[in-house]
């Protein structure tokens, strides 16, 4: 762990951190969200039977849309070259709970990692689905977001457990 936050300086500050000296390495990061909904709203989402649309082509597009608006949302989030952006959304369903579940993957090549594009893809995806949905179903919740990987740079690779 850190012994400060990166991005306020000692005055209490807030700063975009300077990665100037960094070294560019290739970049790669995950990011996982659950929406867990109703088995009737999953059974429309699968059948294709929602009025607005495909439901997970729709959120699919607008996580990868959403990657690359971190720098627009995230302060002090630098603006990444993505050189590969993939959100897959999957129906689940298991012990009585009915879920689509999201893995946002962004990959690129520079001095700063891409966990915040991963983040905000997977956030975005499930944001949508939510929308889209919640006129039939007002009690899903979103849930589990997280990284589950990242590779390059100083600090390697890290696997969520």
């Amino acid at each position: 762990m850190a012994d400060k936050l990166s991005h306020i300086d000692a005055g209490g500050n807030a700063v975009m951190v300077d990665i100037s000296a960094k070294a560019e390495t290739a970049r790669i990061a995950v990011a996982k969200a659950r929406v867990l909904m109703s088995a009737a709203t999953a059974r429309l989402i699968a059948e294709r039977g929602h009025k607005k649309g495909d439901v997970l082509a729709i959120a699919q597009l607008a996580g990868i849309m959403g990657a690359k608006k971190t720098p627009d949302l995230i302060p002090l989030c630098h603006p990444l070259p993505l050189t590969s952006v993939t959100v897959d959304l999957e129906l689940a369903d298991g012990d009585g709970l009915d879920a689509v579940d999201i893995t946002a993957t962004c990959k690129t090549t520079g001095k700063t990692g891409v966990e915040m594009e991963a983040l905000t893809a997977a956030s975005v995806a499930a944001l949508t689905v939510f929308d889209m949905c919640k006129a039939v179903d007002k009690g899903m919740q979103i849930t589990d977001l997280r990284v589950t990987r990242k590779e390059g740079g100083k600090s390697g690779t890290f696997v969520a457990d």
